[in-house]
């Protein structure tokens, strides 16, 4: 991960740099604040491609810049067409090809990159500011508008929070210029349904996610993986061993009382060969963090905030034990293939347009506490299963075949590697567990109950009603809400809505967001 921000109309650099300062540990390693005609640049980076200092940012070419977060996959091979036709370049940074892709190409640029970005680009010639965002939107971009009307760009909403009025998300799948917004990608759009058979299918999304793992594994820093025992992260460790053909380096967490998931993490983990390390938390370090948790994510949402409680402290303990510098995780398998909950789903339409509607909300949630549970502790994240064909592809595949009419939910994708033997049957064909159950039920029940501690009914009742925009309806839920407030006041609407199960579903008009509270629930996380 790096840190970036941009001003298209520059002001002092005593006036923001605390600003700047506050994404530090996003990109520990250099920083560097340059003017960029009217306005600026900043960077600071966290060296994963191109180690040396010629791989620092920003990049400049005749006149133009650019500051990027992100990763271009597969970018020797764009790197070598660049080169012939007569580029040169400094360094091994993947991102110092994207000025001479800009010159190519201009802002269609934009919809060839294979690519997870948040970048700002000033362009020389024409005197004005670029900015873009990935189509998932991965790579984390705010921006706000200042006093005298300019423009800030910045890579977190805390870096906002006292230069803007109002701090919004970047659109994923959009570029900014003139002033206005421009959609270059949507990934959740299909024109027509796949109506392959079910193993042309499952040939499909086999091989596609075994390219976007291996496009993934490039890096010239330590590479390590998450592995919670589910499904998802377990295919991405063992699809990567096998890759590779070596240990790979694999870390999972759980409660010291109930870790549902460590046993299963550790049947992988001994299943592949990997080199494994358990993390156990405590209750006392769950609420201790909590706070910090928030301010770090800047989300009030109930789902999220619990999720991050394990993937926070898991990531810290490899900071802080461990010289990985790039983690592999399983997020957006669920979006795409289905939850508990859409189960529920009425009809295989209703279950496509969910699916579309969380593939283009994942920014503001699973997405979201990724990049910084990660990124606070100066890691970066890499998200196979957010691989831009891969993902289009599978959204595109008939929804008739992927609502869970086998007994066994996200079946495609469990019987497109059933032949493989990556994994044992125990894990491959194993009922899904929410992250923030497996860790140890006991993890949000200890939330819940100290939130219900915090407040007397009546105070509940008195202080939620204080919020008109997404009202706590739980003490829990207000609990997080008053500590998101204290650290951006009044910018709620960064986030949409809570991400809970569709009410309008049958069965799924509960309180809770986790699954446990879903009559389908059965035997997961047991």
């Amino acid at each position: 991960m790096c840190s970036i921000m941009g001003f298209t109309k520059a002001i002092p650099e005593a006036d923001f740099r605390e600003y700047f300062e506050r994404t530090r540990s996003r990109g520990p390693d250099m920083s560097r604040i340059e003017p960029a005609g009217e306005g600026c640049l900043c960077f600071h980076r966290l060296a994963i491609m191109g180690l040396h200092a010629e791989g620092m940012q920003p990049f400049s070419l005749d006149g133009d810049m650019c500051v990027c977060n992100g990763e271009i996959y597969l970018f020797r091979i764009l790197k070598k067409e660049l080169e012939d036709k007569g580029y040169t370049f400094q360094s091994g940074s993947d991102c110092e090809l994207i000025l001479p892709l800009y010159r190519e190409y201009g802002v269609e640029m934009f919809r060839r990159l294979d690519a997870e970005f948040a970048m700002i680009l000033y362009d020389g010639r024409q005197k004005k500011f670029i900015a873009a965002r990935d189509p998932i939107g991965i790579r984390p971009l705010f921006y706000g508008v200042l006093p005298d009307g300019s423009t800030v760009f910045a890579s977190e909403a805390k870096n906002l929070v006292g230069l803007c009025e109002k701090i919004k998300p970047f659109p994923p799948g959009h570029y900014w210029m003139d002033g206005e917004f421009v959609r270059y990608a949507d990934v959740t759009a299909v024109s027509e349904y796949v109506r392959d058979d079910l193993d042309a299918i499952c040939k499909n999304i086999r091989e596609k996610l075994i390219l976007g793992i291996d496009k993934r594994l490039d890096a010239d820093a330590p590479l390590g993986f998450l592995l919670s025992g589910g499904l998802d992260s377990s295919l991405v460790c063992a699809v990567s061993a096998r890759i590779l053909g070596k240990h790979v380096r694999t870390f999972a967490i759980g409660m010291d009382t109930d870790a549902i998931d460590l046993r299963y993490a550790r049947m992988v983990a001994d299943y592949i060969g990997a080199d494994h390390t358990e993390v156990y938390m405590t209750r006392q370090q769950v609420l201790d963090s909590l706070e910090e948790v928030i301010a770090l994510l800047g989300t009030w949402d109930i789902t999220t905030i619990r999720a991050s409680m394990g993937m926070y402290l898991c990531c810290k303990a490899i900071h802080e034990q461990t010289d990985i510098r790039v983690l592999l995780t399983g997020e957006i398998s669920d979006e795409l293939f289905g939850y508990k909950y859409t189960d529920f789903a009425p009809t295989p339409e209703a279950f496509q347009q969910e699916a579309k509607k969380r593939v283009e909300e994942l920014y503001m949630y699973d997405v979201l506490r990724a990049d910084r549970c990660i990124s606070v502790n100066s890691l970066e994240a890499r998200v196979p299963f957010g691989d831009l064909e891969f993902v289009q592809y599978v959204m595109s595949i008939d929804p008739a075949l992927k609502v869970n009419s086998y007994g066994m939910g996200k079946y495609l994708l469990r019987r497109a590697f059933e032949k493989d033997h990556l994994l044992p049957d125990e894990i491959l064909w194993r009922q899904k567990a929410a992250f923030s159950d497996a860790v140890g039920h006991s993890m949000v029940d200890d939330l819940k109950a100290y939130a219900e501690s915090k407040y007397t009914d009546a105070e509940f009742e008195e202080k939620r009603r204080k919020y008109s925009y997404a009202a706590p309806f739980t003490k829990e839920s207000l609990l997080y809400r008053e500590i998101f407030e204290k650290y951006y006041p009044g910018q709620a609407a960064m986030i949409r809505d809570f991400w809970m199960p569709n009410r309008e579903w049958e069965g799924c008009n509960v309180d809770d967001p986790s699954a446990r509270v879903l009559s389908n629930y059965g035997e997961s996380g047991v």
